[in-house]
């Protein structure tokens, strides 16, 4: 009986024991949770009245890991509810993919809500409409455009080069190419596999591949549009593809017969013989004997040195057999606006594709197809933004040293740069031009009507198309901002001249060459002194 009084009283003992240290244990974690945290506590510092030396660093680190284990804990749930959810979008653009190309369901997956998949399908036939595919979009200013960067199987013509990238060069990152090969790729498979009951006349191939224009609007996607060889000479195949950040989505398939599309080129003149007679070197050569659908218009400002252009003129026609030209003399000072308003609308021809000209403008056949291409009357109208030559003389050093005309038309960044910032070149139909309202025949002289023209067609519901093109030069000239233009105006001579001249590096070496040439007279001291 003793044994067992004794066992029950050790065993209350214990209890009691245990008691009191969790109401211990209690009391210190209510008075941890109540106590607010200090400055000291918050960088990790044991407190004054807590433990101190060793032992409170090593609770301190404890209690850290702890919390560090905790949110380490937490940051892997997020992620891994990321990746799911994001599997799980992936699959419903495809299920979306597969509807769309599908009109009778049979790609759909069945098992996925009719809801989620209209839903989806909805956002993204608006991320398209968003995307200026059909429609042009109203904008405030010539800065809101987002322009196109064109491209070739081999080359990619870019706007934004800033002082390391070129304007013209192979796709170096890898995203990037294969961005590009999978949009030709889903191309050729939408060429090689065509709607049921429509006949497959060839396989198209990446040889088929003309070029491409694309951008991306970083709120709704990447719109690509591409250019293959048609099944004719002068025919070709249209491709317009969409990204809205997902799977690539087909748009449209068009068939483009360009074969009896003529092309008006109007170029107002003034004088400059010399420029006009290197004009149509070019335009014999591009025009009349390779294109052949080339209607010519000259707007001749004043009578000194008329009958010299106008003798150009007639020894072309009469050599190459050409007719195709009008030439329209005006009196007055020279009015870059004036001589190509009138000269579009001197036309009474049915509506006819108007090709916007300088003298001092060099181009290929293949940018008279990419003009073509890129213009739909009551649609599209094309601003390229052309390769704009630097000084020969700086380039090349010595005059002795200069290359002929066509070996000097490299796209690089030391021969020349992207003229971003003009807008006079301009391809559009004369029935769009009407409709806008042509030029501002209030601006004289040099500049500015061009901007305007363009904030125009900004401003209308028509896809303006802005992209650099690899066939479309300004030949460099000595530019003269003369004192009769408006302080405006002059502000914008100089600084195209400016522009004009060489790029940073040759500009620098100019700027520095005293120290250049003191360092190099130094360097020829010191060796010399060397050797002495």
């Amino acid at each position: 009986m003793m044994m067992v009084r004794r066992g029950l009283l050790a065993w209350i003992s214990r209890v009691v024991i245990l008691l009191v240290l969790l109401c211990c244990a209690i009391s210190v974690l209510y008075m941890l949770a109540c106590t607010p945290k200090g400055d000291e506590e918050q960088l990790g510092l044991p407190r004054a009245n807590g433990p101190t030396g060793k032992e409170g660093y090593q609770a301190v680190l404890q209690e850290w890991e702890e919390q560090h284990r905790h949110y380490i804990s937490s940051l892997k749930k997020q992620i891994a509810q990321l990746k799911d959810e994001l599997q799980e979008r992936s699959e419903q653009l495809k299920n979306v993919q597969y509807h769309a190309s599908d009109p009778a369901g049979q790609g759909v997956d069945r098992g996925a809500p009719e809801k989620t998949q209209a839903d989806l399908l909805a956002f993204l036939h608006s991320q398209v409409d968003k995307a200026e595919v059909h429609a042009g979009v109203k904008l405030a200013t010539e800065y809101a455009a987002v322009p196109f960067d064109s491209f070739t199987l081999q080359k990619v013509y870019q706007l934004e080069t800033g002082l390391t990238r070129h304007p013209e060069e192979k796709p170096v990152r890898k995203d990037k190419r294969d961005e590009l090969v999978e949009a030709i790729e889903s191309a050729l498979e939408t060429l090689n596999n065509p709607a049921e009951g429509s006949p497959i006349q060839r396989t198209y191939t990446a040889s088929d591949f003309i070029e491409g224009i694309y951008r991306t609007e970083k709120d709704k996607g990447t719109l690509y549009e591409l250019t293959f060889k048609g099944d004719q000479k002068h025919e070709f195949k249209r491709l317009v593809l969409f990204r809205p950040f997902g799977p690539i989505m087909k748009v449209k398939k068009e068939n483009l017969n360009m074969a009896s599309t003529l092309i008006n080129i109007i170029v107002p003149l003034a004088k400059r013989v010399d420029k006009f007679r290197q004009f149509m070197h070019n335009f014999r050569e591009m025009c009349i004997q390779q294109d052949g659908r080339i209607h010519l218009t000259v707007v001749y400002f004043g009578k000194e040195q008329m009958n010299e252009v106008k003798g150009i003129l007639e020894n072309t026609s009469k050599a190459a057999n050409f007719r195709n030209f009008t030439f329209i003399q005006l009196n007055g000072e020279f009015s870059r606006g004036k001589g190509l308003d009138i000269g579009a609308r001197f036309w009474k021809g049915s509506n006819v594709l108007l090709f916007f000209c300088d003298v001092d403008i060099y181009f290929t056949t293949e940018f008279l197809n990419t003009c073509r291409l890129n213009t739909q009357p009551g649609k599209k109208v094309f601003y390229p933004v052309l390769f704009s030559q630097y000084n020969p003389g700086i380039i090349y050093g010595h005059h002795d040293s200069i290359p002929p005309l066509e070996q000097q038309l490299v796209i690089k960044k030391e021969t020349g740069f992207w003229r971003d910032f003009g807008f006079g070149m301009t391809c559009q139909y004369r029935s769009d031009f009407i409709n806008i309202g042509g030029f501002d025949l209030d601006i004289k002289g040099w500049g500015g009507e061009d901007v305007h023209l363009y904030r125009k067609y900004l401003h209308s519901n028509l896809i303006v198309v802005r992209t650099p093109v690899r066939g479309l030069f300004h030949l460099w000239h000595e530019k003269r901002c003369v004192d009769e233009l408006t302080p405006e105006q002059y502000k914008m001579c100089m600084q195209s001249k400016a522009m004009n001249e060489a790029s940073h590096g040759h500009l620098g070496m100019l700027v520095f060459r005293h120290e250049i040439e003191a360092h190099l007279r130094r360097q020829k001291q010191k060796t010399s002194s060397k050797k002495t």
